[in-house]
């Protein structure tokens, strides 16, 4: 454990903690986050979580100017559901983005686990686009996903970072709880 890795876990707790409760703020300490974490992962050639990090620094963006910007009235978008062929949609293009990058990653690179990093990246990137859309769904996928992250950052020695995952477990789940009761999504 790195006093950066320390830090980064602890911009990571307030950027989601803001995310559930909606605050805008997220997006900007997130930003952050993802740029050290980019660093950490290059590091421990975790390439696929390396590139992810990039990406999210990217949707930190789009996500702070949906969040802030949205709409005729830019009063930011509000919490909503995604239907049933949109969820199939995104999800098969994560896993054709998972099996594109853990290829790459196997053929041209020494990741440490191409395979299960890649497709950890290639769903990541779905529910942090669908985060930055407000998705209701987003929460649901983070929880699967921060499980198994836990155990790859525990098989690399990270244990507080696995700790920080297991930390935005709970919180995803309370992000859940929280946005499901949305009055935006109440009929």
């Amino acid at each position: 454990m790195s006093g950066l890795e320390l830090f980064a876990a602890a911009l990571g707790v307030i950027a989601v903690w803001l995310t559930v409760k909606q605050n805008p703020w997220c997006w900007p300490i997130g930003l952050v986050m993802v740029l050290l974490y980019s660093w950490i992962f290059f590091e421990v050639k975790l390439y696929s979580d390396m590139l992810l990090q990039v990406i999210y620094a990217a949707l930190q963006v789009y996500g702070w100017w949906q969040w802030t910007r949205h709409g005729a009235t830019h009063d930011g978008r509000q919490v909503s559901r995604l239907d049933s062929r949109s969820i199939a949609q995104a999800l098969s293009v994560g896993a054709v983005g998972s099996l594109l990058l853990g290829a790459a990653m196997a053929h041209w690179t020494d990741a440490a686990q191409p395979w299960l990093d890649a497709a950890l990246t290639g769903f990541s990137l779905v529910a942090q686009w669908w985060m930055a859309q407000k998705r209701l769904q987003c929460w649901a996928l983070w929880i699967v996903l921060d499980v198994i992250f836990v155990g790859l950052f525990l098989y690399k020695d990270l244990y507080l970072t696995a700790a920080l995952y297991a930390l935005f477990t709970l919180i995803a789940v309370q992000g859940w709880r929280e946005w499901r009761a949305d009055p935006a999504l109440q009929p």
